[in-house]
């Protein structure tokens, strides 16, 4: 289900890129997220971008990233290994300027892997749900990188959600623009 949930994200994208309408002037950009949830893990992955002026003159910003722990604690760790699957909009104040501030809205998917069977029957899925601000730069050369804080809606309990799905986060996003019209 997770593959397919991201396979088909990724279409999304995909297909608003081939319609003229939506890509008269727009931007993609592709890179890498590092993510500290906080007093637990760090959790790394990639992340896309897209704006357009459909978009509001790219005011608002699709983004859809993953992050595991396996490619940040777990790394060569017993750290439980836990993925988030994640798309969102964010609202861009300033959106003609180099220096930006955003304001987002964040759903997906996460999963931690206990590894062990006799933590079964323990929850490890969840919806997640979240809000994010931070700031975002755009050089002059095509790169991007955007340092947020958000808080997830949905944050685990143990016993009707994940234990280790906390609340607070930390991002840094560095995007390499890979299209721009």
């Amino acid at each position: 289900m997770k593959k397919t949930l991201l396979v088909s994200l990724f279409g999304l994208f995909f297909l608003i890129e081939t319609n003229a309408q939506f890509t008269a002037n727009y931007e993609l950009g592709v890179g890498a997220r590092f993510q500290k949830t906080e007093q637990l893990y760090w959790e790394n992955g990639v992340g896309i971008d897209y704006t357009s002026d459909f978009l509001l003159n790219k005011k608002i910003h699709l983004k859809m990233s993953y992050a595991s722990s396996r490619l940040g604690s777990a790394l060569g760790s017993n750290a439980i290994k836990q993925d988030n699957y994640v798309i969102g909009a964010d609202w861009r104040f300033r959106s003609e300027k180099d220096f930006q501030i955003l304001a987002g809205l964040n759903t997906g998917f996460f999963h931690f892997d206990t590894e062990e069977p006799m933590f079964d029957v323990l929850p490890n899925n969840s919806m997640l749900f979240s809000m994010e601000t931070g700031l975002f730069y755009k050089f002059k050369f095509p790169m991007a990188a955007s340092l947020s804080v958000g808080y997830n809606l949905i944050n685990g309990d143990g016993v009707s959600k994940p234990g280790t799905l906390f609340p607070v986060f930390y991002q840094l996003s560095v995007f390499y623009c890979i299209a721009k019209k």
